[in-house]
């Protein structure tokens, strides 16, 4: 399947680059794959498509202030690294904005950490090893911006990005971007969904930079995923094992808890433990879903793996439509967007 499928022209200033005053309060499309039906609403009315019995899996990843703003210890001259996952204690995979060589040293933090530029891995991505006082996460913390997506136009975060970009169920840190479906839940939605029988479970999937790693084959087939870690803890497997084995509705908050599930029952049932394991995944039309039913999502990028999977998923042809429609309705696009929920 040609990757120019998946197309389609966004008007600008339909990119949300803010998120909605209230998280509930953004706009939701309701897109049933049976009869072809496309309603509208808002996410907190998201109660009234919901059954009692029905198994909501959302992703628990924290988002942490992964972009660091340095300098280079000899020049002086700008540099910005993004933290994409430790490889072993002091030493992460990174993305180094700016010309760096072999064996350079950055500095950050007003001098309480610096890195080593060690090894060039390709694809962009470098191997840094980093030398601090006191607590490593403190600094970042600290000092370090939350890594907002390129297509947020914005010169710095505000402060509100901290807490926004971020679920209010995050609790495992480690991603540098957010699971966005999840951040139109609050408390309050989330107790108003277990009082009608909805039962939760959680998967941790530490979202990388190749979610929005574009697609440069010309055939979507000749794409290849990059990897992501994921656990589930065992007591939420046992509720998706138990949902799955009575056929009750699994309702799947995200494309990366979607990929974990997917991911899990690809060869046959998983065990009863607590699982760790990686994905790579790359959900395309003709995909067999073993797992999820139903799927709340954002609006995603144009010729995307994220927009590539809803139509695996809701079919291309109606997810096209429902696209269309977000536009003609001016819906708002993207991370801190609106949202959809495909039934």
């Amino acid at each position: 399947m040609r990757l120019s499928r998946f197309d389609f022209s966004l008007p600008s200033e339909l990119i949300a680059q803010k998120p909605a005053r209230i998280r509930d309060r953004s706009r939701l499309m309701i897109i049933d794959r049976k009869s072809g039906h496309i309603e509208e609403a808002v996410f907190r009315e998201i109660i009234h498509y919901l059954h009692a019995d029905d198994l909501m899996v959302l992703n628990n990843t924290r988002v942490f202030p992964a972009r660091l703003l340095g300098k280079k210890d000899e020049t002086g001259g700008r540099v910005e690294v993004l933290l994409v996952h430790p490889i072993e204690e002091g030493t992460w995979a990174c993305m180094i904005k700016g010309t760096t060589r072999i064996g350079q040293r950055l500095i950050f933090a007003e001098g309480q950490l610096s890195a080593i530029v060690e090894e060039k891995t390709g694809d962009g991505i470098c191997r840094v090893r980093f030398q601090w006082e006191g607590d490593f996460y403190d600094i970042l913390n600290k000092y370090g911006q939350i890594p907002l997506p390129p297509y947020i136009k914005r010169k710095q975060p505000l402060p509100e990005d901290r807490k926004r970009y971020q679920t209010i169920f995050a609790r495992h840190t480690g991603a540098v971007a957010a699971p966005t479906a999840g951040l139109h839940f609050t408390d309050d939605l989330l107790n108003r969904i277990r009082e009608i029988g909805v039962n939760l479970a959680f998967v941790t999937l530490h979202v990388g930079p190749g979610t929005f790693k574009p697609i440069r084959t010309e055939m979507i087939e000749d794409h290849e995923m990059d990897r992501e870690t994921y656990s589930i803890r065992a007591e939420d497997l046992e509720e998706i094992k138990k949902a799955k084995d009575a056929g009750r509705r699994i309702i799947s908050v995200g494309t990366t808890s979607t990929r974990v599930l997917e991911t899990i029952y690809q060869k046959g049932p998983p065990p009863e433990t607590t699982l760790d394991g990686w994905t790579d995944l790359f959900i395309k039309p003709g995909f067999r879903f073993n797992v999820v039913d139903a799927l709340i999502t954002n609006f995603h990028l144009p010729l995307s793996t994220l927009l590539i999977l809803v139509c695996a998923f809701g079919g291309y042809d109606l997810m096209m439509r429902a696209y269309n429609l977000a536009i003609k309705k001016r819906y708002r696009f993207y991370s801190y967007g609106d949202a959809m929920f495909i039934i």
